[in-house]
C-alpha cells in the first residue's frame, strides 16, 4: 500500500489509504447476519482458548441498493467442540442439542454456503454489535477456513448506529430497540436469522428517518485482524472526528513514544498542534489529551490501550474537535486524576512509614528481650 503523507491542504488524502473517506457510497448489497453460539457447558475450565464460542446457527438477510429485503439465509450448524448445550444457551435460544446433530451441518459447508450466498458484488456487512464478526472469524480460522474478508474490514454496526443517532449514546438490546421503534412482529427473538431480521427493519428505519448521507458516513472498524505493520495501519476520517488504529507494540510505552500515536493533528486541517494538556491516564487502559488549533479550536484525544498479551498493545486513537465545555472536562479529568494520584502516593507514603514504625518497634522488642534474658557474670 502507497504510504500517505500529511498535508495541510490535503487532509483528505490520508483516507485514501483506509479506502473510505465519510463520502461512503451507497453499495450494491447490506448483508445483515445474526450468529448463535454455544459454548463449554462446564465453563471455562474446559474452553478452549482459540475457540471459547461455537457457532450453531448462522441467519442473514441481504439489501440492495434501495434498502429492500431481497433475500435471506439461515443454516444450523451440528458442534463438533462443545457437544453438550450449556444450559444458559439453551434457556435463551430454546435450541436442543439433538435437533442441532439431526438437521444441522458442519462449520465448514455452512460457512461457505453463507459466503456464496453473500455474493461477489460490492456488499458491506452489518449486525447488532461487533461480537458476530469476531467470532464468525475465530470460528473460520479454527476450522481452517480460508478468511473471505477484506482488509481493513469495515461494517456497520447498527446498535451504535442506533445509539448515536436515536437514543443518545445509549446501546440497547435488541429487542429493547426493536420494541421502541414499536417494529415487533411475530418472529422471536435469539435465533439467527430472526435477530438479522430484526436488525434489518432497524436499519431500514434508521435510513429513512435520517437519511443514507448522514447514517453511511458512520462505519466501524473489525479489530479482528490487527495490523501487522505500519503500512498496514489504518486512518479514517469520519464528519465530525477520525480514527486511527496502529500496529502493535511491545509495550505501552513504546506505543506512546511513536509519533503517529501521540501526535494531535486537525482532522479539519492537517495542521500538527501542540498539547495543552499531554497524554495522562487513572487506569492505564485509556488515555486523554487535548490541544488547540489556531482555525477550528480545541480538539480532544483520546487512546485505548489493546492488549494484545501480557505486555503487547495496539492503539485506538480518536480525535474529536470540541467547545470549552468539552475542554474543560478534560482539565478537570485531568485534574482529578494528579488529585487520585497524589493521595494514593500519600497513603502509600504513611503505610511504608508505618511498616517502617512496625519494624523498628519490633527490633528494639528483640534487642529489649535479648539483654533482658542476657545471663550475668557471678
Amino acid at each position: 500500500m502507497q504510504k500517505v503523507f500529511f498535508k495541510h491542504t490535503l487532509w483528505q488524502t490520508l483516507c485514501k489509504f483506509s479506502s473510505l473517506w465519510y463520502n461512503s457510497p451507497i453499495m450494491k448489497n447490506y448483508i445483515i447476519f445474526d450468529l448463535e453460539w454455544n459454548q463449554s457447558a462446564r465453563g471455562k475450565t474446559d474452553s478452549i482458548e482459540e475457540l471459547p464460542f461455537e457457532i450453531i446457527e448462522i441467519g442473514a438477510v441481504k439489501l440492495d441498493e434501495n434498502f429492500s429485503m431481497v433475500d435471506e439465509f439461515h443454516r444450523l450448524i451440528c458442534p463438533q467442540v462443545y457437544t453438550q448445550m450449556h444450559y444458559a444457551i439453551s434457556e435463551v435460544t430454546h435450541m436442543k442439542m439433538q435437533d442441532l446433530q439431526n438437521h444441522g451441518e458442519d462449520f465448514v459447508t455452512v460457512v461457505n454456503a453463507f459466503i456464496q450466498w453473500c455474493g461477489k458484488e460490492e456488499s458491506v456487512y452489518c449486525t447488532w454489535g461487533m461480537m458476530d464478526l469476531t467470532e464468525l472469524q475465530r470460528n473460520i480460522k479454527y476450522f481452517k477456513v480460508e478468511n473471505p474478508f477484506p482488509y481493513p474490514l469495515f461494517y456497520y454496526d447498527v446498535q451504535k448506529l442506533y445509539g448515536m443517532f436515536y437514543s443518545n449514546g445509549i446501546k440497547p438490546s435488541l429487542d429493547v430497540a426493536v420494541e421502541e421503534l414499536k417494529l415487533m412482529e411475530e418472529r422471536p427473538f435469539h435465533r439467527a436469522l430472526d435477530d438479522a431480521y430484526y436488525t434489518g427493519r432497524i436499519l431500514v428505519w434508521l435510513i429513512s428517518k435520517f437519511g443514507p448521507e448522514r447514517l453511511l458516513p458512520y462505519h466501524s472498524t473489525d479489530y479482528y485482524r490487527i495490523p501487522e505493520s505500519k503500512d498496514q495501519e489504518i486512518h479514517i476520517l469520519f464528519p465530525n472526528y477520525s480514527k486511527y488504529v496502529s500496529r502493535v507494540f511491545p509495550s505501552k510505552e513504546d506505543a506512546l513514544k511513536e509519533r503517529s500515536v501521540a501526535e494531535m493533528r486537525c482532522y479539519e486541517c492537517g495542521r500538527a498542534l501542540r498539547k495543552k494538556i499531554h497524554w495522562f491516564t487513572s487506569n492505564q487502559k485509556i488515555y486523554y489529551s487535548l490541544a488547540l488549533c489556531p482555525d477550528h479550536g480545541y480538539l480532544k484525544g483520546k487512546i485505548r490501550m489493546k492488549r494484545v498479551d501480557d505486555m503487547k498493545v495496539y492503539v485506538i486513537k480518536t480525535l474529536k474537535l470540541t467547545d470549552e465545555t468539552g475542554a474543560e472536562q478534560i482539565i478537570s479529568r485531568k485534574n482529578e486524576t494528579r488529585k487520585k494520584r497524589a493521595k494514593k502516593n500519600r497513603e502509600k507514603r504513611a503505610r511504608q512509614r508505618k511498616s517502617m514504625k512496625l519494624l523498628i518497634g519490633e527490633n528494639n522488642n528483640r534487642k529489649g528481650a535479648k539483654k533482658a534474658f542476657q545471663p550475668t557474670d557471678k
